[in-house]
This record gives C-alpha cells, sequence and structure tokens, in this order.
C-alpha cells in the first residue's frame, strides 16, 4: 500500500484526533484552521515519519477504541476519546507497534505548528488562531506595510572576476561588509566573497518554522541542507549534524550575514569586559586572559560605528557603561508596556534600568524608513528595511564607489600564502549549472571575516609546507577559545497583560550585574526583556512548568498566558578554554570536497555559576514586578558557540599565545587580516555585534595606513 493510500486509511481518525489536541469552541478547531492541509504537507515532506511512526499509531489508536469500547476513535464520545488519548500520552496502552508517548508528542506538536505556526495551513490568508490569543504581527496596523523596496547590490559571476585585487574580503557580515566599504572608498579595488546568497525580504520572512529563533526543519539563510554538514566530538567519536540543528552553532550565511536576520542589541563591552584576567584571575582550566587593547583605543570606532552604521538609543543611559564621546544618532525606541511594569520592578530593587540602543531606525534615516514595530523582528529579515546590517549600509557604501565586486554563492576553499609570511590570493569555488568551477584570484590583501567558526576553518584548510597545521597556527592556538553566550533568565506570569506586541520587544535593561558581584562569580552579564514571541515560540518554550498543552485546557493556557507572560534573560560574560574549539573532520567532507568543522568544548564551570546568579536575578525582577508564578531558564553545559560566536582567532601581543595582532593582523604577516567575531579574547557580557563593527573599522582603517 503506498503512502496516500495509508493517508487516506487514518485521514478519519486523524481529523477527531487533531480535533481533540485542539478543539473547537469560540475560537477555530484544528481541523477549522486547516491543520489537515498543514499534516497532508508535512507527510509529503517528512514520509518516513508518517509511515513509520504517525500511520501506525493513529491505526493503532483506532485499534485501541474498538478494543475498549467497541467503536471507532471518531465515534467516541470526547470525553472517551480525551481519556485515551491521555492514556495514550502515559503509555498506559499495551502492546503498540510504536512508542505511544513518541506518537502522541509527535502528532501533538504538528498539529500545534498547523494552528500557531506560519506559513498559514491550508494557504489560509486569516489568522484566527493569532487572533485567539492577541498575536498581531503589525500592531500599529491591521495590514502589513507596502513590499520593502530593497536596494539592488550588483553581483559578479566568477568570469567577470578580474585576475587581482588590491583586497579581497571573505563574508559579507557585519565585520566584511566595514572592511570592504573603508577600503573601496580609500581607492583600492576589492573583491567582496559571500558563501551564502544575495536573499531577498520575501525569502528571510514571514516561515516560523525555518528560522533563527525557531528552525524546526531549516534556516531562513541557509546554507542548504545538503552538502553543508560539521560534525561534533563527543566521548562516544564524531557525529554529524545539519545547519539548522542546534549543536552545528548556524550563523546567517547570507549577504549581511547576521545583521540581515538579527534582533540589533548595539552594546558596547564594558571597560572591564577587556581585562577579565587582571580583574578577576585566571580561573582553573580556562584560557582566560585580556585583551591587548583597551576601552579607550575601541572608543572612537564605537562611535563611528554607531554614527555610520546607524544606532537609536540613549546615551547618557546605564551608567556602568563606559565614556563616549556624543549621544547616539537616533533617539530610543518608545518603552512598551512590559518594560514600562518592569520599570517599577526595577525601582523596588533599587536598580538602574534603561532602554537597550539598537541597530534600527527609530526615525526615517538614510532613505529607509523608521521601525514599525512589527511582532516578528528577531530570526527575520525588517518588512520596512530598518534594520541597519552590511547588506543595506555598509555593502551599499561600498559599491556605490565603483572600487568594489560582489560575487555570492562562492566559497573561498583555500588562501594562498608564501613562506608563511605573505598571503597571495584566494581559491574561489562555486557550483552553477550542475557542475563545479573554480578560480585563482589574486590579492594584495587578504581580509577574513567569515564568522568565528568559518574563519578558523578557512584558516586550517590553507595549510602549507611552511604551516602544516594550518595559516597562523604554529602556536596551536586557531580554533581555539571558541565561545558564544551562555543565556539565562526567567519567565513570569502575571494577572494581567504585560505584552502590547510592539517589536522588537526588547526594550528595558540593567548592568547591576555585570561585574562585581563577589561569591567567587567570575564577571557577570545583563538582563533584558526578551524579544517579541511568536506564538508557535510561546508553545513551545514559554508555557510554565505543569501547564497543560492541549485540549480545551491547553487552549484556554495559551489564550490566558500569552499577552501575560514576560521573559527576562541576558548572556553572561563567558569563560573561554582552549578544548571548545574548531577542528577539521579527518571523515567528513563538503559538497566541494573540503573536509568540514569538527566541532567540540563544554561550558567552562564559571560560566555556569554566573549564568545561575543572573538567573536568580531575573527571577527576582519579575517577582518585584508584580509576576504571580516565576520559573527559570537553565542553559546547558553543552559547546557555546550560537549566533554570537567569537574566540578562534583571538588577538594579542604575543605569537605564542595569539592568532592576529592587536590591529587585527595575522602574528607573522604583512597583508592578512581577521574582521569577524574571531578576533575577540572575551566576548562580553552583551551582545558583541557593534564590537565586530568597531574592529573591523579599526583593523580596515589601519590596513589602508599599511598600503
Amino acid at each position: 500500500m503506498n503512502q496516500w493510500n495509508n493517508w487516506n486509511s487514518v485521514q478519519t481518525v486523524l481529523e477527531a484526533v487533531a480535533d481533540r489536541m485542539i478543539p473547537g469552541d469560540a475560537w477555530p478547531s484544528a481541523s477549522d484552521e486547516g491543520v489537515l492541509a498543514y499534516l497532508e504537507r508535512r507527510a509529503r515532506e517528512d514520509a518516513a515519519t508518517w509511515t513509520e511512526l504517525l500511520v501506525p499509531g493513529l491505526r493503532a489508536l483506532d485499534a485501541e477504541a474498538s478494543s475498549q469500547q467497541g467503536q471507532s476513535f471518531s465515534e467516541l464520545s470526547a470525553d472517551e476519546q480525551d481519556r485515551l488519548l491521555q492514556e495514550v500520552e502515559q503509555d498506559r496502552v499495551q502492546e503498540w507497534p510504536v512508542s505511544p508517548s513518541l506518537f502522541f508528542s509527535t502528532l501533538l506538536s504538528l498539529v500545534a505548528e498547523g494552528y500557531y505556526g506560519s506559513p498559514e495551513p491550508g494557504g489560509k490568508q486569516e489568522r484566527k488562531s493569532w487572533d485567539m490569543i492577541g498575536f498581531r504581527p503589525y500592531p500599529m496596523s491591521d495590514s502589513p506595510p507596502s513590499p520593502v523596496q530593497e536596494r539592488k547590490l550588483p553581483q559578479r559571476s566568477l568570469d567577470q572576476l578580474r585576475d587581482k585585487y588590491d583586497a579581497v574580503v571573505v563574508g559579507a557580515g557585519a565585520g566584511g561588509s566595514v572592511a570592504a566599504a573603508v577600503l573601496a572608498e580609500s581607492g583600492m579595488r576589492v573583491l567582496v566573497v559571500e558563501r551564502g546568497s544575495w536573499l531577498r525580504y520575501n525569502q528571510i520572512a514571514g516561515d516560523h518554522l525555518r528560522n533563527h529563533r525557531l528552525s524546526k526543519y531549516g534556516h531562513n539563510t541557509g546554507p542548504d541542507l545538503e552538502g553543508h554538514p560539521r560534525t561534533i566530538l563527543t566521548d562516544d567519536g564524531e557525529r554529524t549534524t545539519v545547519p539548522f540543528e542546534g549543536d552545528y552553532h548556524n550563523n546567517a550565511m547570507t549577504v549581511g550575514g547576521g545583521t540581515r536576520v538579527y534582533g540589533a542589541q548595539a552594546w558596547r563591552f564594558l571597560p572591564d569586559d577587556f581585562r577579565m584576567a587582571t580583574r578577576y584571575g585566571i580561573p582553573e582550566g580556562s584560557s582566560l586572559s585580556d585583551w591587548p587593547i583597551r576601552y579607550e583605543d575601541l572608543e572612537p570606532y564605537y562611535d563611528r560605528a554607531e554614527w555610520e552604521v546607524g544606532v537609536s538609543g540613549d546615551g547618557s543611559a546605564h551608567s556602568r557603561l563606559g565614556q563616549r564621546q556624543r549621544p547616539y544618532p537616533m533617539p530610543p525606541l518608545s518603552r512598551t508596556l512590559e518594560a514600562e511594569r518592569l520599570a517599577e520592578g526595577a525601582a523596588k530593587l533599587g536598580w538602574e534600568v534603561g532602554p537597550v540602543p539598537l541597530l534600527i531606525n527609530s526615525v526615517e534615516r538614510d532613505g529607509r524608513a523608521a521601525c514599525v514595530r512589527c511582532g516578528q523582528c528577531v530570526g527575520f529579515a525588517c518588512p520596512t528595511d530598518s534594520k541597519n546590517g552590511g547588506h543595506n549600509t555598509m555593502l551599499v557604501r561600498a559599491l556605490a564607489t565603483g572600487n568594489c565586486d560582489l560575487i555570492c554563492d562562492t566559497m573561498v576553499e583555500r588562501i594562498d600564502t608564501e613562506a608563511g609570511k605573505h598571503a597571495t590570493g584566494v581559491r574561489l569555488v562555486q557550483e552553477a549549472g550542475g557542475s563545479i568551477q573554480r578560480r585563482h584570484i589574486r590579492a594584495g590583501h587578504v581580509v577574513v571575516a567569515a564568522g568565528a567558526i568559518e574563519s578558523a576553518r578557512l584558516f586550517l584548510n590553507s595549510a602549507s609546507d611552511a604551516e602544516p597545521d594550518g595559516i597562523g597556527n604554529r602556536s596551536g592556538h586557531v580554533g581555539r577559545h571558541l565561545q558564544g553566550h551562555v543565556y539565562s533568565g526567567a519567565y513570569g506570569l502575571f494577572d494581567e497583560p504585560v505584552q502590547d506586541g510592539l517589536g522588537p520587544g526588547v526594550s528595558i535593561a540593567t548592568f547591576h550585574f555585570a561585574h562585581g558581584n563577589g561569591n567567587g562569580i567570575v564577571g557577570g552579564g545583563f538582563l533584558a526583556n526578551e524579544f517579541t514571541r511568536l506564538p508557535l515560540v510561546h508553545w513551545y518554550r514559554a508555557l510554565a512548568p505543569g501547564a497543560k498543552r492541549w485540549g480545551i485546557a491547553g487552549k484556554e493556557t495559551m489564550r490566558e498566558t500569552f499577552l501575560r507572560t514576560s521573559q527576562i534573560q541576558g548572556p553572561i560574560q563567558e569563560i573561554p578554554t582552549g578544548e571548545s574549539r574548531v577542528r577539521l573532520s579527518p571523515a567528513v567532507k563538503d559538497r566541494f570536497g573540503l573536509p568540514v568543522v569538527q566541532l567540540s568544548g563544554k561550558v567552562h564551570p564559571a560560566s555556569s555559576r554566573a549564568a545561575a546568579m543572573l538567573g536568580e536575578q531575573a527571577e527576582k525582577w519579575l517577582w518585584a514586578s508584580g509576576a504571580k508564578q516565576v520559573w527559570r531558564t537553565t542553559p546547558n553545559s553543552g559547546l557555546s558557540g550560537g549566533q554570537h560566536q567569537a574566540g578562534t582567532l583571538r588577538m594579542g601581543n604575543d605569537p605564542a599565545t595569539s592568532v592576529t595582532d592587536p590591529t587585527g593582523r595575522v602574528h607573522g604577516y604583512d597583508n592578512l587580516w581577521v574582521c569577524d567575531g574571531s578576533v575577540h579574547v572575551t566576548n562580553g557580557g552583551v551582545n558583541p555585534v557593534l564590537t565586530i563593527l568597531a574592529l573591523a573599522f579599526r583593523t580596515a582603517d589601519n590596513l589602508v595606513k599599511q598600503a
């Protein structure tokens, strides 16, 4: 019997089960909201799950109903159906061909996806389920804004490239776009090579299951599922992971990089973030070290990044932050309802709070609109092009000079070098028309900005006779000290709504616990309210422990909690270790035959202690703000890389303990530079993008001075 005969044979019981998981009341049932059409689509996309688990489970459920009640499942009363489903959920049925509880949880997740998720189930445009819980994608209007008018980014094909450029920039993300603009505006001929595609708004918007907040089936920014694996080294050996899985540690791979879909928090590192080892000592088993530069060295470039890329905020807020030359170029976005409530709680605790600076237009700027406060910001492209990222600011400037070429869907597979002292060019590879094509490009300078994981991979894949272990790796530090951010926090449930749906949502923060926490805590972090939640993210992650997740009670849970739940969390100043690292897999290769990244390591115990402290303070803040129920989130202890990945080509004065010098140039080289989070010695207790931008301005300036 083929798959669709299988499908037809269980449609009746499937509809009955779906309508008990999300029953009809004043609001539509699962089937009324088009969930069956969504389930059919998932069956086509993932036939194995249906043929091996769900179809056998549905038949077993029908047989169980006949055995217990003498009727098919669809003929039972609603109470009898619920009772039987509870038995299945709790594994209290016998002799099933599949795990009853796994069958139940898998089908429940799919039904919830079809009901609360997007794209719209069954192709429907109206979202009754969203209306039911109070989610509005565009809370300031009844309809989406006019389609975004994105600037055209001209691209070159492989055969249109010059044979030689003054500089080749690897990666078109935050750091690469800044480097490209500074170099091109200085008169240098620049080539920017981007592994990902130039994705338009409608390719990175709306899918609540394939994005950088919830990536159950894929990422909206790539890379493709096939041909781009990584591996994880565990005690049991090497395990393969694919781009949308959490342990892949995927940052966006597209023009603009992570800035295309980020939440855009634009924090400066604090002065003490640059001198962690001096302030706290070096915890056992860590590789904690001071930066070779100070906050004061970077402050002019922080200022430049804020004004040239565009930040909205209040420069007089947060007294613990470092001194600044001038205010932000744009005022902060207005406080949300949630932030007003949390400000009251912070006042009771005596904590200083202030707005969150954002790389988002709060007013019209550079011909692009102000933020419309949409409810699905982080993880997606901006509907009004109001997020300021590499793709719509610095890269536009670079291309406007006429000195910059951009090529997408192309990898740099190798940097060519001479005697371990001079980079001569890069080797490009791409797949086009079903065939793999390669080209060698000579370069006066090479600037690597592919992200901490892929930049380290490129260095390791560029081994030579002079450097058999990879570029810059004579001391063995390439790929080591990988760090992201351990996040900790808490949820709070209130008696009345605290959400008004205004994006990006994050609106109020405190640095009360950034440093000086005592009790053996090394560093700390900041706390802020979280970004607006998608309905499906709320169902998966924000329901209180023990809350009902299905049936009439589950539907009421969603209806009663979506607007009344607050989340506070923040990243802690992660303590790096030399064993959290990037290596090359000895066995697994990508679609071009190149060894892929092998990741290994775990969070240092000092980071876990700091995270626990920060979680306790988040709980305290919610209680003080009037929450009636509070529960904490617990980070895992595995490798931390995530989208804030850093540290694998760390800067320092000593070539024996670092890879790049304080300007971002690789030790021993005259023309090889790094312009991404790889150079971070520590990653701050805040989002790192503004530091990446500032360092890129500084490094590019140094390159121009040398050239």
